[in-house]
């Protein structure tokens, strides 16, 4: 193998003071082999170690515990009081009761509501009352979801409550490798949280057998529509038995999640609930030169946590690095990180390590982190649906939030439009102050207001409460 000093080709340079992988170049086992020289990996110290699975006991509860008046067992319910949840979301109210009996159950609410717990309680509740054995590839229970973020955090939240009644979970998804996944499901697990692509392809391996399942879950349906996901996920459905529960959860039934519900789901007892206390969003807009859109979107980020949104994979790594050079602790999140610098971005920045998170839509999607009082969307989204989903990571679980969207002079007429589409209303201000490019200094005007479909603007500037949604 060659050393980094021999100029040799096809051996990984050593760092220094490490020691040779073999005694010297050319170097052959007894076989009379080349030792495998395996894929390159990176430092041991800029990988996440890996997350172990925290076992919460249950504490007791009694009969006045709201997910024991809806039927929730007390043991699951005791694992959630000792995190601090004791009583249910309105999603979780009205769902319970149909899910924990075993109907199919659509449930319309938007990202925050508490759609995870209602579907966990339920899936974990009525596994552990029928007692059947763990058996090979064969999973009794199955949850779709769109993104490998909201795969690891979905599971988080199942996991421990499957503990608690001694089920076992596994991750499936892209972006890493077969073989611990392979092994996972040749071990046995009776839940199953996956992205469609991945375990198809265990399906076709023979790892990942369908014919057991008794609960099926598809988590966030709309977005599975959005990245042409349907497909995949009827494939699957039709891989399971007809006579099991089916549990789908999504924020609208446009782009052909109508026809996943008519079709696969027998019956379901519709619900539609938002979070108890009414969302309120701030929304605002900053109108800026392109030359002062760094400096500006850096200005928010230095104040609090902030999830910044760009159109490109490209831009989202450029503007992270960017941001560092503003005093900014920032992480990217795109879809061309390996799994690993995913996993570790998205925890620095959930452990306030790092305190802006720059992302593309489709990655942002299973980010589901709360406390993030700010989005800044840095490139405006092109559609209104974006708009709404990106806003989303912020006012969370009932908590207020802002939104500010940096725009350029000639984008102005795009955003109208955007934000008028959206059903929100905005409070515009900034004018670019001559002879300062990149800057990020604005002279402040009478704020522009103006008016979507909600409620009345408030004349704010972006850093202060603007103008309040209900979403």
């Amino acid at each position: 193998m060659a050393t980094p000093s021999s100029g040799g080709r096809g051996g990984p340079r050593r760092r220094p003071n490490s020691s040779p992988t073999s005694s010297g170049t050319g170097t052959r086992n007894p076989g009379g082999r080349r030792p495998a020289r395996g894929p390159r990996r990176p430092d041991a110290s800029a990988r996440p170690a890996p997350k172990p699975v925290v076992r919460i006991e249950p504490i007791e509860v009694g009969p006045d515990n709201g997910f024991v008046k809806v039927g929730v067992p007390a043991t699951l319910a005791g694992v959630l009081a000792a995190t601090g949840v004791t009583d249910p979301f309105s999603i979780q109210a009205v769902t319970l009761p149909d899910s924990l009996a075993g109907r199919d159950v659509l449930g319309q609410g938007r990202t925050g509501s508490g759609k995870t717990i209602a579907f966990a309680l339920p899936l974990v509740a009525r596994l552990a009352a029928t007692k059947s054995p763990r058996q090979p590839n064969r999973p009794r229970a199955l949850v779709l979801v769109p993104t490998r973020e909201l795969a690891t955090q979905v599971a988080g939240v199942i996991e421990p409550l499957a503990m608690a009644v001694g089920l076992r979970v596994i991750t499936i998804f892209g972006g890493v490798g077969h073989g611990p996944q392979r092994d996972g499901l040749r071990a046995g697990a009776e839940i199953v949280v996956a992205c469609p692509g991945r375990l198809i392809d265990h399906m076709g391996e023979g790892d990942a057998r369908l014919d057991r399942i008794e609960i099926t879950v598809i988590d966030e349906a709309d977005h599975m529509a959005d990245q042409g996901f349907l497909p995949m996920v009827k494939r699957i459905l039709d891989a399971t038995p007809k006579k099991g529960q089916r549990m789908l959860f999504s924020a609208t039934l446009a782009g052909g999640v109508d026809a996943i519900v008519s079709r696969y789901l027998d019956d379901p007892v519709s619900h539609a609930a938002e979070v108890e206390a009414p969302v309120l969003l701030d929304h605002s807009v900053l109108v800026v030169e392109d030359a002062d859109r760094l400096a500006a979107v850096a200005e928010f980020a230095r104040t609090e946590r902030v999830v910044i949104f760009t159109r490109t994979k490209h831009r989202a790594k450029q503007m992270a690095a960017k941001l560092k050079t503003f005093g900014v602790t920032a992480v990217d999140m795109h879809g061309n990180l390996s799994q690993t610098a995913r996993e570790r971005n998205l925890a620095a920045f959930s452990d306030g390590t790092a305190t802006a998170l720059v992302a593309t839509d489709i990655a942002a999607r299973g980010i589901h982190v709360d406390d993030v009082p700010l989005v800044v969307h840095a490139d405006p989204p092109v559609e209104h649906k974006a708009y709404t989903h990106r806003s989303g990571r912020t006012a969370r679980a009932g908590a207020a939030g802002r939104v500010v969207t940096i725009a350029s002079p000639s984008q102005v007429g795009e955003v109208r439009h955007l934000l008028s589409k959206a059903g929100v209303t905005a409070t515009w201000t900034g004018i670019p102050v001559s002879g300062n490019e990149g800057s990020g200094r604005v002279e402040r005007r009478q704020p522009h207001r103006e008016r979507g479909r909600g409620s009345a603007a408030r004349n704010k500037a972006p850093g202060g409460t603007g103008s309040r949604n209900r979403r």
